[in-house]
């Protein structure tokens, strides 16, 4: 049985993200898969899906609903969870085979060279996999001292790939994104549609625009001035995976 992991928590991710999220599992897996979401609400989800509560932590309130949480999956025991388990962050889009990903570099944390900072040895966790119940400290160092590794690393995965024994990237073509990877320059985004490589198996969308948005051309800015780059033409593939 492989397992794949998310986390919900707060109001902007509804539950059916977590939904399309196993629909499209379920269509890019052979082998025997389920999927587990540890959620503050697990209201609307399918109930094919296994919901556990957010797993505890002690983290400061101001980063408490924010990707540090995602540090409460290093603990162990965690569920019923154990060997190698990958995570999926809600906010991306499955475009290809997700089994190669259970066989790449068993044991191994593995996860995507972050796409902003390539060469720095920083993995980005919108996609990770992970053995349950190996580097633990990891959880147990920020519990104790959670503030003074927050102002030093200032993001959770930077800490991650600081600290952990052994990290792995992602082949570069199998988890790219949307806004880093795909997007064309400005000012060619207002006039070219994104389009989907070959050989991509998940399409992360980090920040803005969410997937949903991104499929009809929206990205919502919060200044007015950003409209004049910050542009996406509908992007009709998303509808083909998204579902």
């Amino acid at each position: 049985m492989q397992t794949v992991v998310c986390m919900k928590w707060g109001q902007r991710y509804s539950a059916d993200y977590v939904n399309r999220l196993w629909s499209s599992i379920k269509r890019h897996t052979v082998r025997e898969t389920r999927l587990v979401c540890f959620t503050d609400d697990p209201s609307g989800v399918d109930p094919a899906v296994q919901c556990h509560p957010l797993p505890e932590i002690r983290i400061p309130d101001e980063i408490a609903w924010s990707p540090w949480r995602k540090l409460s999956l290093w603990q162990t025991p965690l569920a019923d969870l154990s060997g190698d388990v990958l995570f999926l962050d809600l906010d991306i889009v499955i475009t290809g085979a997700l089994d190669p990903m259970f066989d790449f570099a068993p044991g191994k944390y593995c996860a995507c060279e972050n796409w902003t900072q390539p060469g720095q040895g920083i993995g980005n966790t919108s996609v990770f996999r992970w053995n349950v119940g190996a580097n633990p400290q990891i959880f147990r160092d920020f519990e104790a001292d959670a503030e003074r590794i927050r102002k030093k690393y200032r993001i959770e995965q930077v800490y991650i790939s600081a600290e952990i024994d052994e990290m792995l990237f992602w082949p570069s073509e199998w988890c790219v994104s949307f806004k880093h990877t795909l997007m064309p320059s400005w000012p060619l985004n207002f006039f070219k549609t994104v389009k989907l490589p070959e050989n991509t198996k998940v399409v992360a969308f980090t920040g803005k625009p969410d997937p949903d948005e991104a499929a009809i051309g929206k990205w919502p800015v919060d200044a007015f001035w950003k409209k004049l780059y910050k542009f996406v033409r509908p992007t009709p593939w998303i509808d083909e995976y998204w579902q």
